[in-house]
Parts: C-alpha cells; structure tokens; sequence
C-alpha cells in the first residue's frame, strides 16, 4: 500500500551534524599524506559532495605544487581509503542529532509518513551512522553515493528512492542543507526544505526553495499542509 506521503532527506548536516567526526577524519588523512590541514568551515563547504569530490577538490585547491609531483590519482585513491577507513571507525565521536529530529521522526511514523534517505556519503557509512545515533529503523530506504550508478545532484538518486519505497513523485518532498540537495529536488521537480546553516559555501540567498527552517523543531507545521 502506498503511503499518503513520502519525505527524503539528506544526512550530512541535515540529520546528523557529522562535521566534528569528518573534520577529524579529513584532517588526520591529510596529516598523514603530508598535506595541510583544513578548518571546520572549509570542510563543511564540500562534506555534501561525498568524500571523492571533497579530496579532488583539497588536493587541487591546497596542494597544487605538491600534485605536480605525484601521481594524483594515485594517492587521491589511497587517501580516500584511508578516509574511508579512519572515518567508519570513529563515525559517532561527536557527531549529533540536529535539533528536533528524533521527534519530528517520531510524529512522521505516528501519521504513516513515508521515510528516505539520499546522502552522498557511502551506502555502508550512512546506514552505520544511523543505527548507531538510533535512527536508522525510521526510514524504510537509504540510498547511497554508492548505491546506484548515479547520485546527487542526479534527480534519478531521489525518484529511484521513491518508486522502490512505492512512494509517488507529487506527493514527495526533499529535505536538505545544500545546493546539491536543492539541485537534486528541482532536478526531480519536488519541493524543497532548506535546512539553514548547512554544509555549504553558498549563501542562502542563492539557493533555491520552499521553505527555510533553523531546525527541526515545528516543522510538522509545514508537512501537514501536504497530508
């Protein structure tokens, strides 16, 4: 039976504030190649790309003289391993449920609100963080980075999600914290909930949405008007 409504929701900065445990695991990396170290802020900014992008995209901002010395592909591959590797091990250090998940999650489930996730992050990585912050038996799919041939911005991350959850398209919306998140929804002609403050470098402003929300709290609010 399909549900009355379906909600995807991004992980990185939407659900989970995941950028202590990503910036720790990024920095060791980038320590240990013998590369600089970032702040939090430049972090955050490339967290929704997934770790691929996010050290494509260090490497060429911050080491450009060091790559013409190496083989890039080379040593992106094994410090993304390496990532990968420290991140899965320590992935519940301090990361922490945004302000009002747990009971937003719970009022969807009391009024048979269909629940996803679409996270860029790896398929094994996101359903391990959400078991272990004791979320995970809320959503009925979660799709990864890795999960399908194609992911975020690609609409098809999110109407894949939808058609395997039996949902249906205009009764979806998207929640998430970026431009990705916002690409992905506009891609897949669903409205969009911006979550303010996310992982990002681009200004609200220049994001495109349906509503902006602080946080969680009171966001039935909003959601009741599609029921």
């Amino acid at each position: 039976m399909t549900q009355k409504l379906t909600l995807l929701f991004d992980l990185d900065g939407t659900l989970v504030d995941t950028a202590p445990d990503l910036i720790n695991a990024h920095n060791y990396v980038m320590k240990k190649f013998g590369f600089p170290t970032k702040s939090a802020n430049e972090i955050k900014a490339l967290v929704g790309m997934g770790a691929k992008t996010m050290m494509g995209k260090i490497l060429w901002n911050s080491a450009k003289e060091e790559i013409k010395k190496i083989n890039e592909k080379e040593i992106k591959e094994k410090m993304i391993k390496e990532f990968i590797k420290f991140y899965g091990e320590n992935i519940l250090i301090e990361s922490k449920l945004t302000n009002g998940v747990r009971d937003f999650l719970i009022w969807c489930k009391k009024n048979k609100i269909s629940m996803g996730v679409c996270t860029n992050k790896q398929e094994h990585l996101a359903i391990d963080l959400l078991k272990k912050i004791k979320i995970n038996d809320f959503f009925e799919y979660v799709a990864g980075s890795n999960t399908f041939n194609y992911c975020k911005p690609d609409p098809r991350h999110l109407t894949s999600v939808i058609e395997i959850m039996g949902g249906n398209i205009k009764k979806t919306l998207m929640i998430g914290d970026s431009e990705i998140d916002a690409q992905s929804a506009e891609n897949a002609s669903l409205p969009f909930i911006l979550l303010e403050g996310g992982y990002t470098e681009v200004k609200t402003s220049k994001i495109k949405y349906n509503y902006l929300i602080k946080d969680f709290t009171g966001l039935e609010n909003i959601i009741k008007n599609y029921l």
